[in-house]
């Protein structure tokens, strides 16, 4: 069910980054940074697969997530939700409910066998379609998806994700090039205030994260 009333974008970035620490899905180590898929380091790490075992926090991000969607988007301007393989399928499936939509979910890579799908489910020819991942980080891992989709015939010009890093300037260009708008709750910027108003870490490792998000690339290339 689609709320009928909802906080501002600003009250839904602080109260999602505040369920974020609640239930210890971010990370800040900069002694021994995380590396990322990239193999780049990081003081950094969030892990949203955990929303799925948090049911009240897991609802409240599903209705932020819907109606922040369908307030920049429109309120009908989609026929099917897609999740990205893995971490965006349950999401996808939530915010389909939510919309009374038709849900499907998109592969990394063909299967292998059988029909050798990348798309599960009915996806017609036409439809409109919202990508819905857990996070993005640089934009580039939604193209394949956004691709995938496209190759049956429908369109896809939306992806909607729960995190959104906030710190490489060259995302949402990726997106936009490939005819893509991103739709998030909240980034590290919003995590690191709700994190220094709770005093979740200690202040040095605020100032070490700080540091990472002003110039992430400088921090990685200093630490290679």
């Amino acid at each position: 069910m689609i709320p009928s009333s909802y906080p501002s974008p600003q009250d839904m970035a602080r109260l999602s980054a505040r369920m974020l620490l609640e239930i210890k899905a971010v990370h800040f180590n900069a002694d021994e940074p995380f590396t990322l898929a990239s193999g780049l380091p990081s003081p950094t790490y969030i892990d949203c697969r955990k929303l799925i075992s948090y049911p009240r926090i897991r609802s409240t991000l599903m209705d932020f997530l819907t109606v922040t969607v369908m307030r920049n988007a429109g309120f009908e301007a989609f026929d099917n939700i897609a999740g990205g393989e893995t971490a965006g399928i349950p999401f996808a499936a939530l915010v389909a409910e939510r919309m009374s939509l038709p849900m499907t979910y998109v592969r990394k890579k063909p299967k292998g066998y059988g029909r050798n799908a990348r798309i599960e489910g009915a996806m017609s020819e036409g439809e409109r379609v919202l990508l819905v991942e857990d996070l993005t980080t640089d934009g580039g891992s939604k193209l394949s998806f956004v691709d995938a989709i496209r190759e049956t015939g429908a369109t896809c010009a939306h992806t909607a994700v729960i995190f959104y890093y906030g710190i490489f300037p060259e995302t949402e260009k990726t997106l936009g090039d490939h005819g893509v708008t991103l739709h998030h709750l909240c980034t590290w910027w919003d995590v690191l205030a709700e994190a220094r108003d709770q005093g979740a870490f200690d202040s040095s490792t605020l100032d070490a994260v700080e540091s990472f998000l002003n110039d992430p690339r400088a921090w990685q290339a200093a630490r290679r």
